[in-house]
Protein backbone atom coordinates (compact mmCIF):
# COMPACT_ATOMS: atom_id res chain seq x y z
CA UNK A 1 0.00 0.00 0.00
CA UNK A 2 1.46 3.44 -0.52
CA UNK A 3 1.38 6.04 1.77
CA UNK A 4 0.29 9.27 1.16
CA UNK A 5 2.00 12.39 3.29
CA UNK A 6 -0.97 14.21 5.02
CA UNK A 7 -0.34 17.28 2.79
CA UNK A 8 -0.65 15.83 -0.32
CA UNK A 9 -3.99 13.82 1.29
CA UNK A 10 -5.35 17.45 2.21
CA UNK A 11 -4.03 19.13 -1.70
CA UNK A 12 -5.74 16.43 -3.19
CA UNK A 13 -8.41 17.36 -1.14
CA UNK A 14 -8.91 20.83 -2.07
CA UNK A 15 -7.88 21.87 1.43
CA UNK A 16 -4.27 23.36 0.55
CA UNK A 17 -2.18 24.15 -2.52
CA UNK A 18 0.82 21.58 -3.70
CA UNK A 19 3.52 24.58 -4.35
CA UNK A 20 5.97 23.38 -6.92
CA UNK A 21 9.47 24.06 -6.01
CA UNK A 22 11.90 26.39 -7.68
CA UNK A 23 13.99 24.11 -10.71
CA UNK A 24 17.44 23.54 -9.28
CA UNK A 25 18.80 23.40 -13.17
CA UNK A 26 17.28 26.83 -14.55
CA UNK A 27 17.74 30.25 -14.49
CA UNK A 28 16.55 33.69 -15.93
CA UNK A 29 17.97 36.51 -16.46
CA UNK A 30 17.08 40.04 -18.57
CA UNK A 31 18.46 42.08 -21.18
CA UNK A 32 17.71 45.79 -21.93
CA UNK A 33 19.21 48.57 -24.01
CA UNK A 34 19.52 52.19 -25.01
CA UNK A 35 17.97 53.83 -21.01
CA UNK A 36 19.50 57.24 -22.70
CA UNK A 37 18.53 59.20 -18.88
CA UNK A 38 18.85 62.47 -18.84
CA UNK A 39 18.39 65.24 -16.01
CA UNK A 40 17.51 69.16 -15.74
CA UNK A 41 20.99 69.92 -17.34
CA UNK A 42 19.11 68.47 -20.68
CA UNK A 43 19.25 70.84 -23.45
CA UNK A 44 17.11 69.60 -26.43
CA UNK A 45 15.87 68.97 -29.06
CA UNK A 46 16.52 66.04 -30.62
CA UNK A 47 16.54 65.36 -34.03
CA UNK A 48 12.83 64.52 -34.38
CA UNK A 49 9.51 65.25 -32.09
CA UNK A 50 9.60 61.65 -31.57
CA UNK A 51 13.23 61.37 -30.32
CA UNK A 52 12.78 64.19 -28.42
CA UNK A 53 10.06 63.16 -26.81
CA UNK A 54 11.09 59.28 -25.66
CA UNK A 55 14.15 61.21 -24.30
CA UNK A 56 11.94 63.29 -21.93
CA UNK A 57 10.34 60.34 -21.08
CA UNK A 58 13.34 57.86 -20.82
CA UNK A 59 13.00 57.86 -17.03
CA UNK A 60 9.90 56.91 -16.61
CA UNK A 61 9.94 54.43 -18.82
CA UNK A 62 13.15 53.01 -17.97
CA UNK A 63 11.37 52.88 -14.45
CA UNK A 64 8.35 50.91 -16.10
CA UNK A 65 10.22 48.50 -17.74
CA UNK A 66 12.43 47.52 -14.27
CA UNK A 67 8.98 47.67 -12.38
CA UNK A 68 7.58 45.21 -14.67
CA UNK A 69 11.06 42.86 -15.05
CA UNK A 70 10.86 42.96 -10.75
CA UNK A 71 7.57 41.52 -11.09
CA UNK A 72 8.32 38.17 -13.24
CA UNK A 73 7.83 34.81 -11.90
CA UNK A 74 10.31 32.96 -11.82
CA UNK A 75 12.62 36.26 -11.14
CA UNK A 76 15.30 37.22 -12.91
CA UNK A 77 18.92 36.50 -11.47
CA UNK A 78 20.91 39.13 -13.82
CA UNK A 79 19.91 42.11 -15.90
CA UNK A 80 22.35 42.99 -18.32
CA UNK A 81 22.09 46.74 -19.87
CA UNK A 82 23.50 46.90 -23.40
CA UNK A 83 24.74 50.78 -23.36
CA UNK A 84 23.94 53.89 -23.64
CA UNK A 85 22.46 54.03 -19.82
CA UNK A 86 22.66 57.57 -19.81
CA UNK A 87 22.50 60.56 -22.29
CA UNK A 88 25.60 62.71 -23.03
CA UNK A 89 27.49 64.99 -20.82
CA UNK A 90 26.86 67.80 -19.50
CA UNK A 91 29.94 69.12 -18.37
CA UNK A 92 33.71 68.19 -19.37
CA UNK A 93 34.55 68.95 -15.36
CA UNK A 94 35.06 65.62 -13.87
CA UNK A 95 33.99 67.30 -10.21
CA UNK A 96 30.75 68.45 -12.08
CA UNK A 97 29.68 64.97 -11.72
CA UNK A 98 29.89 65.48 -7.63
CA UNK A 99 28.72 68.66 -7.16
CA UNK A 100 25.30 68.22 -9.14
CA UNK A 101 22.82 65.49 -9.16
CA UNK A 102 23.11 64.26 -12.89
CA UNK A 103 22.01 61.83 -15.40
CA UNK A 104 24.54 59.67 -13.92
CA UNK A 105 22.78 59.51 -10.53
CA UNK A 106 19.45 59.56 -11.77
CA UNK A 107 20.11 56.45 -13.92
CA UNK A 108 21.83 54.65 -10.90
CA UNK A 109 18.99 55.29 -8.79
CA UNK A 110 16.52 53.72 -11.41
CA UNK A 111 18.72 50.84 -12.13
CA UNK A 112 19.43 49.98 -8.52
CA UNK A 113 15.46 49.88 -8.00
CA UNK A 114 15.94 46.23 -9.70
CA UNK A 115 15.90 43.64 -7.69
CA UNK A 116 18.95 41.49 -9.77
CA UNK A 117 22.10 43.36 -9.67
CA UNK A 118 22.65 45.40 -12.74
CA UNK A 119 25.24 45.24 -15.26
CA UNK A 120 25.51 47.78 -17.71
CA UNK A 121 28.50 48.26 -20.61
CA UNK A 122 29.17 51.24 -22.65
CA UNK A 123 26.94 53.16 -25.33
CA UNK A 124 28.21 55.85 -27.70
CA UNK A 125 26.39 58.20 -25.34
CA UNK A 126 28.31 57.22 -22.29
CA UNK A 127 31.47 58.78 -24.03
CA UNK A 128 31.42 62.42 -25.74
CA UNK A 129 35.00 61.72 -27.59
CA UNK A 130 36.79 64.08 -28.76
CA UNK A 131 35.52 66.39 -26.11
CA UNK A 132 35.58 64.47 -23.15
CA UNK A 133 38.62 61.83 -22.84
CA UNK A 134 37.99 58.22 -22.73
CA UNK A 135 39.82 58.18 -20.08
CA UNK A 136 37.24 60.78 -17.85
CA UNK A 137 34.47 58.23 -18.60
CA UNK A 138 36.01 55.38 -17.84
CA UNK A 139 36.45 57.24 -14.16
CA UNK A 140 32.90 58.74 -14.05
CA UNK A 141 31.74 54.92 -14.50
CA UNK A 142 34.30 53.64 -11.79
CA UNK A 143 33.50 56.63 -9.35
CA UNK A 144 29.88 56.12 -10.22
CA UNK A 145 29.25 52.49 -10.94
CA UNK A 146 31.82 50.69 -9.76
CA UNK A 147 32.11 49.45 -13.64
CA UNK A 148 35.05 48.85 -15.71
CA UNK A 149 34.97 50.07 -19.15
CA UNK A 150 34.64 45.89 -20.33
CA UNK A 151 34.99 42.58 -18.05
CA UNK A 152 32.64 39.41 -17.83
CA UNK A 153 30.18 37.92 -15.21
CA UNK A 154 29.91 34.25 -14.62
CA UNK A 155 26.97 32.58 -13.18
CA UNK A 156 26.28 29.42 -12.44
CA UNK A 157 28.54 27.60 -14.46
CA UNK A 158 27.40 30.46 -17.66
CA UNK A 159 29.89 33.52 -18.75
CA UNK A 160 28.31 36.78 -19.71
CA UNK A 161 30.71 39.38 -21.29
CA UNK A 162 30.28 42.93 -22.12
CA UNK A 163 32.72 43.73 -24.63
CA UNK A 164 33.18 48.01 -25.96
CA UNK A 165 33.38 48.81 -29.36
CA UNK A 166 34.85 52.23 -28.27
CA UNK A 167 38.73 51.68 -27.50
CA UNK A 168 40.10 51.23 -30.92
CA UNK A 169 41.30 53.30 -33.34
CA UNK A 170 38.04 54.18 -34.92
CA UNK A 171 37.21 55.89 -31.62
CA UNK A 172 40.77 57.12 -31.18
CA UNK A 173 41.03 60.81 -32.15
CA UNK A 174 44.06 61.68 -34.40
CA UNK A 175 44.12 58.12 -35.91
CA UNK A 176 43.68 57.60 -39.54
CA UNK A 177 41.52 55.21 -38.55
CA UNK A 178 39.10 57.72 -36.67
CA UNK A 179 35.22 57.38 -37.37
CA UNK A 180 32.84 57.55 -35.03
CA UNK A 181 30.02 55.83 -36.98
CA UNK A 182 32.46 52.72 -36.94
CA UNK A 183 33.33 50.30 -33.76
CA UNK A 184 36.12 48.95 -33.03
CA UNK A 185 37.66 47.24 -29.69
CA UNK A 186 41.47 47.70 -29.58
CA UNK A 187 44.03 44.65 -29.74
CA UNK A 188 44.17 44.77 -26.69
CA UNK A 189 40.62 43.78 -25.26
CA UNK A 190 40.48 41.46 -28.20
CA UNK A 191 42.99 39.54 -27.21
CA UNK A 192 41.37 39.49 -23.38
CA UNK A 193 37.89 38.21 -25.50
CA UNK A 194 39.74 35.36 -26.75
CA UNK A 195 41.41 34.49 -23.03
CA UNK A 196 37.54 34.36 -21.86
CA UNK A 197 36.13 32.15 -24.85
CA UNK A 198 38.99 29.80 -24.54
CA UNK A 199 37.60 28.80 -21.00
CA UNK A 200 34.86 26.77 -23.31
CA UNK A 201 32.40 28.06 -20.95
CA UNK A 202 28.48 28.76 -22.61
CA UNK A 203 28.86 33.00 -23.03
CA UNK A 204 26.37 35.16 -23.75
CA UNK A 205 28.02 38.08 -25.35
CA UNK A 206 26.95 42.01 -25.47
CA UNK A 207 28.21 45.17 -27.50
CA UNK A 208 26.80 48.18 -28.15
CA UNK A 209 27.07 49.07 -31.77
CA UNK A 210 25.72 45.98 -33.84
CA UNK A 211 28.55 43.94 -35.86
CA UNK A 212 27.19 44.90 -38.80
CA UNK A 213 28.68 48.38 -37.87
CA UNK A 214 31.34 46.98 -35.58
CA UNK A 215 35.15 46.60 -37.80
CA UNK A 216 35.60 43.00 -38.90
CA UNK A 217 39.50 43.04 -38.56
CA UNK A 218 41.33 45.65 -36.73
CA UNK A 219 45.38 43.45 -37.25
CA UNK A 220 45.70 41.34 -39.93
CA UNK A 221 42.93 38.35 -39.97
CA UNK A 222 42.34 39.13 -35.71
CA UNK A 223 38.92 40.99 -35.06
CA UNK A 224 35.90 40.49 -33.70
CA UNK A 225 33.86 38.98 -36.31
CA UNK A 226 36.91 36.14 -36.72
CA UNK A 227 36.42 35.37 -33.13
CA UNK A 228 32.74 35.29 -33.06
CA UNK A 229 32.58 33.06 -35.66
CA UNK A 230 35.76 30.59 -34.27
CA UNK A 231 33.61 30.44 -30.82
CA UNK A 232 30.51 30.39 -32.48
CA UNK A 233 30.15 26.97 -30.29
CA UNK A 234 31.04 29.09 -26.94
CA UNK A 235 28.85 31.78 -27.59
CA UNK A 236 24.84 31.55 -27.07
CA UNK A 237 24.24 34.62 -28.34
CA UNK A 238 25.60 38.15 -29.75
CA UNK A 239 23.15 41.23 -28.60
CA UNK A 240 23.69 45.09 -29.42
CA UNK A 241 21.98 47.89 -29.16
CA UNK A 242 22.11 51.28 -30.54
CA UNK A 243 19.46 51.03 -33.39
CA UNK A 244 16.70 51.68 -30.95
CA UNK A 245 15.26 48.76 -33.06
CA UNK A 246 14.21 45.16 -33.28
CA UNK A 247 16.49 43.32 -35.67
CA UNK A 248 17.42 39.54 -36.36
CA UNK A 249 20.76 38.83 -38.17
CA UNK A 250 20.27 35.02 -37.41
CA UNK A 251 23.59 33.11 -37.74
CA UNK A 252 25.30 35.40 -40.15
CA UNK A 253 28.29 36.00 -37.76
CA UNK A 254 28.59 32.31 -36.59
CA UNK A 255 26.10 32.26 -33.30
CA UNK A 256 22.64 34.04 -33.26
CA UNK A 257 22.98 37.56 -33.39
CA UNK A 258 20.44 40.37 -32.35
CA UNK A 259 19.58 43.71 -32.17
CA UNK A 260 17.59 45.04 -29.43
CA UNK A 261 15.33 48.21 -29.01
CA UNK A 262 15.52 50.84 -26.61
CA UNK A 263 13.69 51.33 -23.18
CA UNK A 264 13.81 55.06 -24.41
CA UNK A 265 10.90 54.67 -26.84
CA UNK A 266 9.24 51.39 -25.44
CA UNK A 267 9.10 49.85 -21.55
CA UNK A 268 8.65 46.62 -23.05
CA UNK A 269 11.99 47.11 -24.69
CA UNK A 270 13.86 43.79 -22.48
CA UNK A 271 14.57 40.25 -23.85
CA UNK A 272 13.83 37.37 -21.08
CA UNK A 273 15.82 34.72 -21.47
CA UNK A 274 15.53 31.19 -19.29
CA UNK A 275 18.55 28.91 -19.19
CA UNK A 276 18.33 25.36 -18.46
CA UNK A 277 22.27 24.55 -16.52
CA UNK A 278 21.67 20.96 -17.02
CA UNK A 279 21.32 20.50 -20.36
CA UNK A 280 23.27 24.26 -21.06
CA UNK A 281 20.51 25.19 -23.59
CA UNK A 282 18.48 28.54 -23.15
CA UNK A 283 15.20 29.79 -24.78
CA UNK A 284 14.57 33.49 -25.95
CA UNK A 285 11.26 33.45 -24.00
CA UNK A 286 9.47 36.40 -25.34
CA UNK A 287 11.10 37.07 -28.73
CA UNK A 288 7.43 36.13 -30.62
CA UNK A 289 6.37 39.27 -29.39
CA UNK A 290 8.68 41.31 -30.65
CA UNK A 291 7.68 43.94 -33.82
CA UNK A 292 10.58 43.43 -36.24
CA UNK A 293 12.10 46.71 -37.49
CA UNK A 294 10.45 48.97 -34.97
CA UNK A 295 11.30 50.24 -31.40
CA UNK A 296 7.87 48.05 -30.24
CA UNK A 297 7.57 44.62 -28.55
CA UNK A 298 4.39 43.73 -26.91
CA UNK A 299 4.08 42.88 -23.32
CA UNK A 300 5.30 39.70 -21.82
CA UNK A 301 1.92 37.88 -19.77
CA UNK A 302 4.26 35.06 -18.82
Amino acid sequence: MNLIHRRQFLALAGAVPVLAAPAADTFRFAVIADSHIVDPFYKGPEATPEDTESILRSGERLTAARDFLNSLKPAAEKVFLVGDYFHNYPSADVDFYFQNETRLDLAKKITDGFKAPVHACFGNHDYDVPRIPRETSHELFRRKFNLKPYYSVEHKGFKFVHLNNFLGATWTPGHASFNKQVGSLGEEQLKWFEAELREQKPTFVFVHFPMYIVQPKERADYGLHPLVKKYRDTIQFVVSGHWHRWFDFGRSYGPRHLVMAATRYDPNAYLIVDVDTKNMQHRLTNLDLVDWNTHFSQPYRG
